[in-house]
């Protein structure tokens, strides 16, 4: 028996339901999106906060993501945005890394920080950070970018990257 309307003030979601005509209000997209790492081991200065360069791209709904000279996702569409990062840091002299951070900035400008600050007697040789954060954006101009800091006690601080995804970057559209 086909039902024209619904006209009850409850309904069994666990019945199916053939719908024939267009069901609006229900779900939405989460793009633009996008998700990038970076293709080889970035060397960077040590104490210096430095952009992470996620130069190949997974996917990208909206061409969104410059992963080519700014590193910076900009996204057309406002809304609520979930960014997420993995990165892998390490030093060419083993067990060296002091301090090691993560930031998430937006228009230039310091938005979230994780960090991993070992104590002297417990340096590590490599650490893993993971960054999230919900962050607003304007769908015109605003930007995201990641940085990473990395103080060594001696050698070369590097933030890892291969075709193992050590170090990745992202974001999504959150349905509101």
């Amino acid at each position: 028996m086909a039902i024209d309307k619904i006209q009850s003030e409850s309904i069994n979601l666990a019945d199916n339901f053939a719908f024939t005509g267009t069901v609006t209000g229900a779900g939405g997209v989460m793009t633009p999106a996008f998700e990038a790492y970076l293709s080889a081991n970035q060397d960077i200065s040590s104490n210096t906060i430095t952009k992470v360069q996620c130069n190949t791209e997974i996917f990208d709904t909206a061409s969104a993501y410059d992963n080519s000279s700014n590193y910076r996702f900009t996204p057309q569409t406002s809304g609520k945005y979930f960014f997420y990062s993995v990165m892998q840091m390490s030093c060419s002299s083993n067990n060296e890394l002091q301090d090691v951070r993560a930031y998430f900035y937006k228009n230039g400008s310091l938005y979230k920080e994780a960090k991993f600050d070992p104590n002297d007697s417990t340096k590590e040789a490599t650490i893993i950070i993971t960054l999230n954060a919900v962050i607003d954006m304007n769908g015109s101009s605003d930007y995201v970018e990641l940085f990473s800091f990395i103080e060594p006690g001696s050698g070369t601080p590097r933030v890892i990257g291969g075709s193992n995804k050590q170090t990745t970057f992202g974001a999504y559209k959150i349905i509101t």
